[in-house]
């Protein structure tokens, strides 16, 4: 856990929105990062057991990559209703509401006789961990305070990407032992569990609307959750397409351009409505906009490594599920050490340097994938590679997380934390919507479409730290004079 040096620390609080210190909030924390852990964790767990799942249904290319985006989409797209309920309706309830639907889901999942079974649990499952995600962190922004808060949000980060990485190691072990449902079915008790859990250590929290600021729909805005996810599912239908049809063709340009539209009715929506889904006004804070982007593109390469890994280990180098799992037990320590180390260099060095670093770190991991023989040994260039940069993503991912919502204030939290967090989601859909493109050209793919993807991967990374070296605040956070961080420089 970080020390309270480690992190920003936050901006005083307002005393009516923060009560005095529940004494259960530190057990709140374990269950709420547990909840946490399962989402974040069912985003990769599917990639080991990808090629026993098509072989048991009958998937292709197409619906073996739906498999993994449209849990992703979901999450991502709803994200900000979520938050937004969070706010209006209580982090309490909506939390609960959004567990139980996420463990129905799984259960749905496992005993899935077809794609299309599978496929409907997987989004809702999305669904639900739309809705619990954000008012998980809420909770956790705002049951703590002072110095408490910092190391809170520090174990919050370092679950992001430590969760990614076991869920491949568990896909692998569960794939080979008592079969691929069981990636889902190991929710159900964890999740109930929790659901007995939570109440018992959660305060209820509910937080109704302003006054005057309620419409038909209760003061939500449904009409933008519904643009945002239409918009993006068409953004990663389009990247998905252009394996099959390229780049040029009317089947790939169209979605592309229909979701660029409908991302464009999306704002323009939010500027007409009293009670927006987004405050596009929270995008021109320079620490929430370069804390998101941070978020987009380390999750979209992360999750494309753990895509790609395990699907060239097993058809490349012909690992069962078992042993590709296993050999991603030192990425995830990885990751946990990257993240560890980031929150602490976040306070000396400084986001910008702390970023930059992690994201070179990255490219250097990942050049090996793009530039030795594709079939040489696994365990001397796969899993080297991985593992140094997943090390680099975990300080990315700290640093995005605590310089988007260090200084956020309590009525704030909800909102902000969907913002963030829909952009960790969306990062996965189109890192995996890409990934797949560019590697899976054949069936079965062949070496040289994972060095294609391997080598976007290697420039995606070293772009993003030349970039953030121009975009990322250069001081720490205790240098910001305002709860939004504008004295940041």
């Amino acid at each position: 856990m970080p020390t309270s040096s480690a992190v920003p620390t936050p901006a005083p609080t307002h005393p009516e929105l923060d009560p005095d210190p529940d004494p259960r909030r530190w057990t709140a924390l374990a269950l709420i990062c547990a909840a946490q852990f399962m989402l974040i964790l069912d985003v990769t767990v599917v990639n080991v057991a990808l090629p026993a799942v098509a072989a048991d249904l009958g998937l292709g290319r197409t619906a073996l990559t739906w498999v993994v985006t449209t849990y992703t989409l979901c999450f991502g797209g709803l994200m900000l209703l979520g938050g937004r309920l969070a706010d209006a309706l209580g982090a309490r309830r909506v939390l609960l509401t959004g567990l139980a639907l996420f463990t129905a889901a799984s259960l749905a999942c496992g005993l899935a006789p077809n794609a299309d079974v599978l496929l409907a649990g997987r989004a809702v499952q999305g669904v639900g961990a739309a809705l619990l995600s954000p008012a998980a962190l809420a909770l956790v922004t705002t049951m703590f305070r002072g110095a408490e808060r910092p190391k809170a949000l520090g174990v919050w980060a370092a679950i992001g990407g430590t969760g990614s990485a076991v869920g491949v190691l568990l896909g692998g072990a569960l794939t080979a032992g008592p079969g691929w449902p069981w990636i889902f079915y190991v929710n159900v008790p964890v999740g109930l569990a929790l659901l007995i859990a939570l109440p018992k250590a959660v305060r209820p929290t509910a937080r109704p609307l302003p006054t005057g600021k309620r419409t038909g729909t209760g003061g939500l805005d449904i009409p933008g959750a519904l643009l945002v996810t239409t918009a993006t599912g068409a953004l990663v239908y389009g990247l998905v397409r252009a394996g099959d049809s390229g780049w040029t063709a009317a089947a790939t340009l169209l979605p592309l351009l229909g979701a660029l539209a409908l991302y464009g009715a999306f704002a323009a929506a939010e500027r007409r409505t009293r009670t927006p889904l987004m405050d596009l006004r929270m995008l021109t804070l320079r620490p929430v906009v370069v804390g998101s982007l941070l978020m987009l593109v380390a999750t979209a390469l992360l999750i494309s490594f753990f895509f790609l890994g395990s699907l060239r280990l097993q058809y490349v180098h012909g690992l069962d599920a078992f042993r590709t799992g296993l050999l991603f037990l030192p990425v995830a320590l990885a990751t946990a050490i990257g993240a560890h180390l980031g929150s602490r260099l976040v306070m000396t060095v400084g986001p910008r340097a702390c970023a930059a670093g992690g994201m070179a770190v990255a490219a250097v991991g990942c050049l090996p994938l793009a530039v030795l023989d594709p079939e040489s040994g696994p365990w001397a260039t796969v899993l080297p590679s991985l593992a140094t940069a997943a090390f680099g993503l975990g300080a990315v991912f700290v640093t995005a997380t605590t310089t988007a919502l260090g200084l956020i204030t309590p009525h704030e939290a909800g909102l902000a934390s969907g913002i963030v967090n829909t952009f960790h989601e969306l990062g996965g859909s189109l890192g995996v919507a890409i990934a797949s493109t560019l590697a899976l050209t054949t069936t079965p793919p062949t070496p040289s479409g994972f060095t294609t993807a391997f080598t976007a991967c290697t420039l995606t990374a070293a772009i993003t730290a030349l970039t953030t070296l121009t975009l990322a605040p250069r001081s720490h956070p205790h240098t910001r004079t305002g709860p939004h961080g504008h004295g940041m420089h």
